[in-house]
């Protein structure tokens, strides 16, 4: 693995500790930054397209359940990876605030590099 690969996987697990942070947060100024727009998501048989960062955050907390306090990653596991794109295969937990899950799900997470900035361009997940 060259050093230029191992940056970018680097950046990419920077990427996603960066989210789940802000996600559980609920920051959405600092949520938007991990994304690249249009973000993509496929997700129960369709493909979810957010032009801008604007509607985004709403979306999710609307997306969560009920109950929703926070999430954590269970897995981030490297699948590909090059200098300006890795492919990761997620795992994440959905919890309430007195600790009992909502849920577990699986996701394939693209961290791009694009105009010199890494973020999530695309993803697919099996969470509602």
């Amino acid at each position: 693995m060259t050093s230029e690969t191992e940056d970018a996987i680097a950046a990419a697990k920077a990427v996603m500790a960066a989210h789940i942070e802000a996600l559980n947060a609920r920051d959405a100024e600092a949520l938007a930054a991990t994304l690249h727009f249009p973000h993509h998501r496929l997700a129960s048989g369709r493909l979810q397209t957010w032009p801008t960062p604007e509607t985004y955050h709403r979306d999710f907390l609307a997306r969560a359940g009920e109950g929703w306090s926070h999430s954590q990653w269970d897995r981030l596991d490297v699948i590909a990876a090059g200098p300006d794109k890795v492919h990761l295969d997620v795992a994440f937990t959905r919890y309430r605030a007195d600790g009992s899950a909502l849920g577990s799900f699986r996701s394939l997470w693209i961290i791009t590099r694009e105009d010199g900035r890494w973020a999530a361009a695309f993803r697919s997940s099996f969470a509602a």
